[in-house]
């Protein structure tokens, strides 16, 4: 199955982007980013800055607005069986114009990724087409927010992603 990326969200002044790999099935079914009831990246988003899952999907993505995140994926489509990132065939992916976003949201320090696969995916398809400046950016892996890492806590997932952020 062919999956496909929402548009960014980000506001004028962005100054994090939090980069994921590509939305799951319930996600693209909603068209809401991280719509997956076990994926605890609203729950974070509440711990840091008031964007909690019982919030409006709107009223959420207002919040990391006025926040100053911006929120995208690395794919802009790629053929994914099912939401595991681990599905996701490599050779069919065709990457979000990151580049272009960065451009134009120069406010933009630190670009942070939901997880490992989203940063190597990043570092193979998105760095070779950076400009220096943007190569200059502070990158940060942190842990995936995905119901398949559940290997750690949300505790310590909510200190990881703080200290990252640096919120």
């Amino acid at each position: 199955m062919r999956s496909s990326s929402f548009e960014a969200i980000a506001g004028p002044d962005a100054r994090v982007l939090i980069l994921g790999t590509l939305p799951g099935a319930v996600s693209l079914a909603t068209g809401e980013y991280y719509a997956q009831p076990r994926n605890v990246f609203w729950k974070i988003m509440g711990e840091l800055v008031g964007a909690a899952p019982g919030l409006l999907y709107l009223d959420r993505v207002q919040r990391l607005i006025t926040r100053r995140i911006a929120l995208w994926d690395v794919c802009a489509n790629a053929t994914r069986p099912g939401s595991a990132d681990a599905a996701i065939r490599l050779s069919t992916i065709q990457p979000n114009d990151i580049a272009g976003l960065l451009r134009s949201h120069t406010e933009v320090e630190i670009i942070c990724f939901n997880g490992a696969k989203a940063g190597e995916l990043f570092r193979r398809h998105v760095s070779p087409t950076l400009l220096s400046s943007a190569l200059a950016l502070r990158l940060e892996v942190l842990p995936s927010t995905s119901p398949a890492h559940a290997a750690m806590s949300f505790e310590h997932k909510v200190i990881k992603w703080r200290a990252g952020m640096l919120m």
